[in-house]
């Protein structure tokens, strides 16, 4: 492996586009701790002391690197974007007009990202008028006698907002620079960045408060759950697919055997973001109604929004499954599958073309999703019963779980896959021999 890093950096190309991706990272990581003007950076910091991040921005502020409750320039981080990202991939299953674009190919794509682009920029203002609102308002600390903003006047909380939306903006761009000019997915990169920042500081949470033991034991039980994850992650069912031999003039095309990969997880981590989010939405119904210590309220509290209760944990268990057979059945049209390989020739030994090819990747679709969906459930849910090691009241916040550290095996595998298909082009030896 140190071998295929001193190849990756001795190659000028390759060396340029790595530091390049490093240069825009650090600016990001910078403008992520950057305050917004208007915002009182000690009081921010007085009330974080101690304040767990359990509510209905707790997966937010970990997408954001721990950025969003301290209502820095890039607080919003990147879910702006990925939420856009899936509403515009969902819609194109209903509107028929972004169905057509998607078949256009490259022109009909940058269409799509364009849509997504202004998406991106309106639930930005969204989202951060509500972060603003609830900080103006003390909601977004409980128990804060500071206030976060103090000078809240309707200028003040405008100028914090524009930021915030720029800054999305902005984050957008680098994610885009990435992608064009550096390795790997840049908004990928981004997310796994932001969560890897918050590893040192909640393992010396876990190192102060229950002692090298319990760290060490945590850190075993990490690595095990990375190698699980990775191998899962890399599963997948090949059917076979053979191409039918064509005579085009005088030449002959076809006759060659292929497969048609479908993982263990086809849906990625989209169901896990999709029912964390569903599952946050009773808390910002109840913080915004007020607090009146109602029996619903207290049902939210004690055992929706806590995260070591067994109602919890169930609900989003039973969320995860039906999300994932949900988006597989949104993004992955078998018959769409199935008519592309009749067009070209295409067929599964033993399954006739047209609609028994369909049914037939649909019952193989089927069976590979139920272990993929208890999967996901046990990956996300497994931190919920660990948080009275980790001393903190969100499960998103322990290191080595949940949608964590699916994020970060997902992108960290796909750029090395990158990185090694550059280095094979260069016939250099790749990290995996």
């Amino acid at each position: 492996m140190l071998s295929a890093f001193r190849s990756a950096l001795a190659t000028p190309d390759l060396r340029r586009k790595i530091l390049f991706t490093l240069g825009i990272i650090a600016v990001y990581r910078v403008g992520a701790l950057l305050p917004s003007p208007g915002v009182s950076y000690p009081n921010v910091q007085k009330c974080m002391a101690g304040q767990d991040t359990q509510g209905v921005y707790g997966l937010l502020n970990l997408f954001s690197g721990g950025a969003l409750l301290q209502l820095s320039v890039f607080a919003l981080g990147i879910m702006p974007y990925i939420t856009a990202s899936i509403i515009v991939q969902l819609l194109t299953v209903v509107i028929p007009r972004f169905e057509q674009l998607k078949k256009e190919g490259q022109a009909g794509q940058g269409k799509l990202t364009q849509y997504t682009r202004y998406l991106t920029i309106a639930l930005g203002v969204l989202q951060a008028t509500g972060i603003v609102a609830m900080a103006d308002r003390g909601q977004l600390f409980s128990n804060c006698p500071d206030p976060i903003i103090p000078n809240s006047s309707v200028f003040t909380l405008a100028v914090i907002v524009i930021t915030m939306t720029a800054g999305t903006a902005v984050i957008m761009w680098f994610g885009e620079l990435i992608t064009e000019r550096g390795i790997g997915n840049g908004m990928s990169l981004l997310m796994f960045v932001n969560i890897a920042a918050r590893i040192p500081a909640e393992g010396m949470n876990i190192l102060q408060g229950n002692g090298g033991l319990v760290f060490a034991v945590v850190c075993v039980f990490g690595l095990l759950i990375i190698a699980s994850v990775v191998f899962v992650e890399q599963g997948q069912r090949r059917i076979p697919v053979q191409y039918a031999k064509r005579m085009i003039g005088r030449r002959m095309y076809g006759g060659t055997s292929t497969y048609l990969p479908l993982k263990v997880n086809q849906a990625g981590v989209i169901p896990v973001i999709f029912a964390s989010s569903l599952l946050y939405l009773p808390d910002l119904i109840s913080r915004l109604v007020g607090q009146d210590d109602s029996w619903w309220q207290q049902f939210i509290a004690n055992h929706i929004v806590k995260q070591s209760s067994a109602v919890h944990i169930a609900v989003y268990f039973a969320l995860i499954i039906f999300f994932t057979y949900f988006y597989i059945t949104i993004t992955f049209n078998v018959n769409e599958r199935a008519d592309e390989m009749k067009k070209f020739g295409g067929f599964i030994p033993g399954i006739r073309p047209g609609r028994p090819t369909s049914e037939y990747l649909s019952f193989v679709l089927s069976r590979i999703t139920l272990p993929g969906s208890i999967y996901l459930g046990i990956i996300a849910v497994l931190p919920n019963f660990f948080l009275d090691i980790t001393n903190e009241g969100q499960n998103q916040n322990f290191p080595f779980g949940g949608t964590a550290v699916l994020i970060m095996v997902g992108v960290g595998l796909d750029t090395v896959k990158q990185i090694e298909s550059q280095l094979m082009q260069r016939n250099y030896e790749g990290f995996l021999k």
